[in-house]
């Protein structure tokens, strides 16, 4: 896969998680009250590894030629880690 080609990946897997969250905080308005907090705060932690991808992205799009493999894997990790992040949520909540 060409640099091209995993940023225009990376930039999709950015816009699938922006729904993701704003899909969950949709959904709250029906979480009983008991896990309320609980869901908000599990919300906040996705926001915080969103935020980290959008670091990672950021550096991505700005690496040389010859660091973008060590910045793609950094960005990859980082997706990895929200995608859990949002299993775990959802597997608590369903």
């Amino acid at each position: 896969m060409t640099k091209e080609e995993f940023k225009a990946k990376a930039s999709q897997t950015m816009d699938e998680m922006s729904a993701k969250i704003n899909e969950l905080k949709a959904k709250s308005a029906s979480v009983k009250e008991d896990t309320k907090d609980k869901y908000e705060e599990a919300i906040k932690d996705l926001e915080s590894r969103k935020s980290q991808l959008e670091s990672k992205y950021e550096d991505f799009k700005s690496s040389s030629e010859d660091k973008w493999d060590e910045t793609k894997d950094a960005f990859s990790s980082a997706s990895e880690s929200f995608k859990e992040g949002f299993s775990k949520i959802s597997s608590l909540f369903h």
